[in-house]
């Protein structure tokens, strides 16, 4: 997160400053990844602006 917060990472520069609003832990990368699909995705974004 103190990457992004800090402009180290180019796809996510612009949008900075950042405001976590949701946290989940996974035991590995592939399931991470595939929560992280799901949470951009139409029914994703509902999800979130529910919580």
């Amino acid at each position: 997160m103190s990457e992004h917060q800090n402009g180290y990472e180019r796809t996510t520069k612009p949008y900075r400053p950042f405001k976590l609003i949701y946290y989940e832990s996974f035991p590995d990368r592939k399931e991470a990844r595939n929560r992280e699909k799901y949470l951009k995705s139409a029914a994703g974004k509902r999800f979130l602006k529910s919580m």
